[in-house]
């Protein structure tokens, strides 16, 4: 009676911790533009009251930032495009952004499957990881009127928007060789 009771109680504590463990996980996004252009896939972290960006903020400025939770976040563009000003292949990246003040750097890098951006700013690993970057733009930063709750990236077939906390960014991107 006593072994049966400890298992029951045992199984209670896994369900019930199991259960807590996957409610604190962002929700993972699947983001497409109108024309599906561009596909984009992310974790939704949420500011749950925390400060974003800045010294004192979860993101510091001037530090590479995966660009949502979990996974790095990964763009895909069906069509060669004009990311900012550089051109970019047809194809599935890694998107990084440098989050500050004033503006953003926003980098693709075309290794995919990475887990955050500690790869990216390893001191022996990054160096390498920084040679599969395939364009890197700066964009300006705007302040939100009101706080954006939940991390959200918006693709269309002209723009990235990216608004998190009192932050928000639009990367243009234009496709090469007539319209979408």
């Amino acid at each position: 009676m006593k072994k049966g009771l400890l298992v029951c109680l045992a199984l209670l504590i896994t369900a019930t911790s199991t259960l807590v463990f996957a409610q604190a996980k962002s929700p993972h996004l699947k983001v497409e533009s109108p024309g599906k252009s561009v596909k984009v896939v992310y974790g939704q972290p949420s500011k749950r009251g925390r400060v974003i960006f800045g010294a004192d903020g979860l993101e510091k400025y001037g530090k590479v930032w995966r660009t949502g939770a979990d996974e790095a976040t990964e763009i895909t563009f069906t069509k060669d495009v004009m990311f900012g000003d550089k051109m970019v292949k047809a194809g599935t990246y890694t998107l990084f952004t440098i989050p500050d003040e004033k503006e953003w750097t926003v980098i693709l890098n075309s290794k995919l499957g990475q887990w955050g951006a500690y790869d990216y700013i390893d001191p022996v690993k990054g160096v390498e990881l920084k040679k599969k970057d395939v364009a890197q733009i700066k964009v300006p930063a705007k302040t939100n009127a009101t706080p954006v709750e939940k991390l959200t990236i918006t693709p269309t077939d002209s723009q990235v928007s990216i608004a998190w906390d009192m932050a928000s960014i639009a990367i243009p991107i234009k496709p090469v060789g007539g319209t979408n």
